[in-house]
């Protein structure tokens, strides 16, 4: 019993970093309406910056160890989002309005332009952080077996919880909600109601950035590092597991990738490891092929 309660406090981190990706990646789609792959690339890319930074500081500028970090997460946040915005304005916005099967081909490129950019920055060096907030929190004592997680993991299952919550009151009581519905359900009609659709495009690319930017952040912090090919891995295992849940509805996307999470976590536990991916994967893929709806998508 003590076992699959640890497995299950195991599970927490990557569930709750699996919906909170998902739920911003829902927020991208539903304006773009097609598989982009360049979210899962700013997840990495603001991990990069955030590694290269936190090395700056530490090593030439001096600087203590949270002030460090705080430097990496400011550059990784600003890198992260500041992409999101260039790549939603002067690529996915123009492409949308003319060829939007494009995109699925632009993301690939910019996967690997987000990524070369980083590994040049950081003279392919893989850089690590110490271990941050490694004491445990015990949960429940069974017979000599603990239940428990480290003090990073209690804070990254938290933020991502809020993340994804306050995502969620957002886009039902605020304006840019129901501006970013109105778009996502028919640009054309929003246009003509005297809502800028280009506008409330980049908003919404911007917005999914975010959230990226803080995974990436906080999965960085948790991990230690984060690897050069993790852009292309994570923007192929975001578009399946936020489609898990449906992308109709973010919080549905979320809840079905944190679904996703636990059940890659079980697995691990109780099957073989080798074969994780695979089954997890081509679950997800059987599960696609068996919603799948016929809509005609303009």
């Amino acid at each position: 019993m003590a076992y699959f309660l640890q497995q299950i406090a195991n599970a927490l981190p990557i569930a709750s970093l699996y919906a909170a990706l998902a739920f911003g990646y829902s927020l991208a789609f539903a304006v773009t309406r097609r598989a982009d792959i360049t979210y899962g690339a700013i997840f990495a890319f603001s991990g990069h910056i955030y590694l290269l930074f936190a090395h700056i500081g530490w090593d030439r500028l001096w600087l203590v160890l949270p002030a460090s970090l705080a430097l990496g997460a400011a550059a990784g946040l600003i890198g992260g989002v500041g992409a999101g915005v260039m790549i939603g304005q002067l690529v996915m916005k123009r492409l949308s309005a003319v060829s939007p099967n494009a995109i699925i081909v632009a993301s690939l490129g910019l996967v690997m332009v987000l990524m070369e950019g980083a590994r040049l920055a950081s003279d392919t060096r893989e850089l690590w952080l110490p271990p941050l907030l490694n004491h445990r929190i015990v949960f429940w004592q069974g017979a000599g077996f603990p239940v428990s997680l480290t003090v990073l993991q209690v804070i990254n299952v938290a933020i991502m919880l809020v993340m994804v919550l306050a995502g969620h009151v957002l886009l039902r009581h605020s304006r840019f909600g129901r501006l970013w519905r109105a778009v996502s359900d028919d640009p054309l009609a929003a246009e003509l109601s005297g809502v800028s659709a280009a506008r409330m495009f980049v908003s919404a690319y911007a917005t999914a950035a975010l959230y990226a930017s803080v995974c990436g952040v906080l999965a960085t912090s948790y991990y230690g590092t984060m690897d050069f090919g993790a852009g292309l891995l994570f923007g192929l295992k975001v578009v399946l597991i936020a489609a898990a849940g449906g992308h109709s509805s973010p919080l549905k996307s979320a809840a079905g990738a944190a679904a996703v999470g636990f059940g890659e976590t079980l697995w691990g536990s109780y099957g073989p490891i080798f074969w994780r991916d695979l089954a997890v994967i081509s679950g997800l893929i059987l599960l696609l092929v068996l919603s799948r709806r016929e809509r005609v998508t303009l």
